[in-house]
Order: C-alpha cells, then sequence, then structure tokens
C-alpha cells in the first residue's frame, strides 16, 4: 500500500512539508509507503477545459501535471497539502488539481483522501473545504481526524511548535492507514466496489 502526497508550495521543505513529513513518519510507522511530490516553483496552467485529455492526462505537457497523474496510478490513497494565502488554498495546487482531475478523476475514484492545509493565522478551514470538493466529485472516502487537518506556522520552525496541529497530522495518518487496511481486507473477502450511474446530466437553462 502506497500514500501519495501532494506537496502544493513552491517552498520545498517549508510548513507544508513539515506537515506531511509528520503524516509519513507514521504511515511507515503503520506499514504504509510514501511519496511527497513536489509542485515546485515553475509555471501552472490553468485548466482551459479544451477537452483534449488522453489517458496519459492533460493535453499540456509543459509542467508536472501527467508526471503526477503516472504516479496516481499506481497510489492507493493520497494528502493534498496546501499553504494558505489570503484565506485560500495557493494558486498553483488549484490550477494543478484541476487540471488533474479533469483529465484523470477516474484514477482516484474510490481511493481515500486527505486534505493538509498550513497557515500563518487564518483561512485553513476555507482552503479544506477547497480540496475536499475534489475529493466528492470523484467518489473519494475522506479521511479525517481529531481536529480539522491543519497545522500553524509561519514557517517550518514555528509548525514544529503546534503540538496540537502536529498531533491532528499523526492521527490522520493512522485514520489512513486504518483506511486501506480495511479496503484491502473488502477486497480479499470479495466485496466490489460500487457502480456508479452515469449520463443524467440536468440542464435548467434551455
Amino acid at each position: 500500500m502506497k500514500v501519495l502526497m501532494l506537496n502544493g508550495s513552491a517552498n520545498q521543505n517549508g510548513t507544508t512539508y513539515t506537515a506531511l513529513t509528520e503524516i509519513g513518519k507514521v504511515l511507515e510507522q503503520e506499514g504504509v509507503e510514501y511519496e511527497i511530490f513536489q509542485i515546485g516553483g515553475g509555471p501552472v496552467r490553468d485548466c482551459i477545459g479544451c477537452g483534449q485529455c488522453s489517458e496519459k492526462g492533460c493535453v499540456f505537457t509543459d509542467d508536472k501535471v501527467n508526471e503526477f497523474v503516472a504516479l496516481a496510478k499506481e497510489a492507493d490513497g493520497f494528502i493534498f497539502g496546501t499553504p494558505v494565502y489570503y484565506a485560500h488554498p495557493s494558486g498553483r495546487i488549484q490550477s494543478f488539481l484541476d487540471r488533474v482531475f479533469y483529465s484523470s478523476g477516474r484514477v482516484f475514484t474510490y481511493k481515500p483522501a486527505a486534505a493538509v492545509a498550513v497557515a500563518r493565522r487564518g483561512g485553513s478551514s476555507a482552503s479544506l473545504d477547497v480540496l475536499n470538493k475534489y475529493f466528492g466529485i470523484c467518489q473519494m472516502p475522506t479521511v479525517g481526524s481529531t481536529y480539522w487537518n491543519m497545522v500553524y506556522g509561519a514557517n517550518a520552525q514555528d509548525a514544529l511548535l503546534d503540538e496540537e496541529g502536529l498531533q491532528t497530522m499523526r492521527n490522520a495518518a493512522r485514520n489512513m492507514a486504518w483506511m486501506l487496511k480495511c479496503f484491502e481486507a473488502g477486497k480479499e473477502k470479495g466485496i466490489e466496489l460500487p457502480k456508479a450511474e452515469r449520463g443524467a446530466r440536468t440542464n435548467f437553462i434551455r
């Protein structure tokens, strides 16, 4: 079992990375592999709804979207981490995930996921609300914790002092590992994934 974590910050070793690393420590203790995927500081395109997606992902190949999609196909669960900018997720993670899910939403179906937000002060719960919406539209079970998945700190050193935030990360990791093991046990018992209805799209504007 493997969890793929996305660091939606341009700062590769900042507060978001610190929160994800805390999750990773516990996943390893639970026998679950993890990998942190760095968006990095390069430009990230917005989705333009061109409809040119393929099995490889997005038609545009000048950033890391399709690289992430390729890894996602082999992953069993996901953690999406974002810094909070102006009370919302980073623009780069939103652009990145818009294209990831628009082009390859089927890759994520029925795989558990959690969102993590890291802030100096305000906007964490609003940022989590944005990221959680990707899970809802793709039938992804959402992994919770003993508080909302947020850590506070202006820098990585500050984040390490947020004892409750780090505790929340560790509990989210345990819940992720437990959910993955339950899914694995279900497969071994022959429990099939639900079959979703498709095709009905109601438009009220004529």
